[in-house]
């Protein structure tokens, strides 16, 4: 049987180009500078790697991530031809939940293999284009970042003094990021029309639920590889913004805490952001859990501070999630050894 490395080196050659009918159709699959990077080589085999890496469940049509290398070899002319002549389609996502800890659910989207080769690899891309213009101070779904960074990050401004954290929930954000807003933003610096109509078309794709397709008019699905990326890119708005404001803050995709010295400082501070994220992002924060309060009063990344910030703690919320998990793998009726 062929290697993993085997398989991604035969994906894709030099001058792999689709046969064209005729002189027209020549000149309308060259492929616009950012295009030509989604579909170079490297590129590709960068994100066939990725994919099979993260394994996975199939999406609507079934196909499953050890299918996909035979699949691109037989059909992989026919979709470059269909992406540079901007005809391809993305297929709707596979509509799942997962349970959370409140006791509510998360759904996610899960995208055909064929369409997550697809986004990993336009996510390749627009990650390297913004990478340099993310803020320092976002953390999440990002090259030599962490939750913890982030953490001790908000660990050192309370031992700055900044005694008083305002963290902003927001509620189903990525099921409520408006697409226009979205696309506009990206364009900035990625002013390629071919790549940002097929990332609309990724965006309105749609979700099937039960063998019936529903519209997206607005979120990204969380399940596909483009996602994390472009919801930084729609996030970095509210990074500058507090930049703007010189306040010191910490953010992973959407949790973020802003640390200030005084309850009076972080109540102003709570009612202006609001009405920039409602009136500027289109998105919605969540009163009932966003809250102005000591840092040890409040988890971020389920972590919690010591009085003062000298200490990190494992929230409580997260030390009984782990408890949980443990009784239901050690339950003393399923028979197995502790090993």
């Amino acid at each position: 049987m062929a290697s993993a490395k085997q398989l991604t080196l035969s994906l894709v050659k030099p001058g792999d180009e689709p046969v064209a009918g005729n002189r027209e159709d020549s000149h309308s699959v060259q492929p616009s500078p950012w295009m030509a990077r989604v579909l170079s080589r490297d590129n590709l085999n960068r994100a066939l790697k990725q994919v099979r890496r993260n394994k996975g469940a199939p999406g609507i049509d079934g196909m499953t991530v050890d299918e996909l290398p035979d699949y691109l070899r037989r059909h992989w002319p026919e979709i470059r031809q269909q992406l540079l002549q901007q005809t391809y389609r993305p297929k709707p996502v596979r509509r799942v939940t997962i349970p959370k800890a409140n006791g509510g659910s998360r759904p996610l989207g899960i995208p055909t293999v064929l369409d997550r080769f697809i986004q990993q690899a336009i996510a390749q891309v627009i990650q390297q284009d913004w990478e340099l213009r993310f803020h320092p101070r976002s953390y999440g779904f990002r090259p030599g970042r962490s939750a913890h960074q982030a953490v001790r990050y908000g660990q050192q401004c309370a031992r700055e003094g900044r005694n008083w954290v305002v963290d902003l929930d927001l509620e189903a954000f990525f099921d409520r990021v408006n697409h226009d807003r979205l696309m506009a933003r990206l364009k900035r610096h990625t002013p390629d029309k071919p790549l940002l109509r097929l990332i609309n078309r990724y965006l309105k794709a749609g979700v099937q639920i039960d063998h019936h397709k529903e519209l997206t008019p607005e979120g990204v699905p969380q399940g596909g590889p483009l996602s994390p990326v472009l919801a930084n890119v729609v996030l970095d708005e509210l990074d500058w913004e507090l930049e703007r404001r010189n306040l010191k803050f910490a953010r992973y995709a959407d949790d973020c805490q802003i640390y200030v010295g005084s309850r009076c400082a972080g109540e102003r501070v709570m009612v202006s952001l609001t009405r920039f994220i409602e009136d500027s992002l289109r998105l919605t924060v969540n009163t009932r859990k966003s809250a102005v309060d000591r840092p040890w009063n409040r988890s971020f990344l389920g972590f919690t501070l010591s009085r003062k910030g000298q200490r990190l703690k494992v929230a409580d919320k997260a030390i009984t999630k782990l408890k949980t998990q443990i009784r239901n793998l050690s339950r003393r009726t399923r028979g197995h050894s502790l090993a």
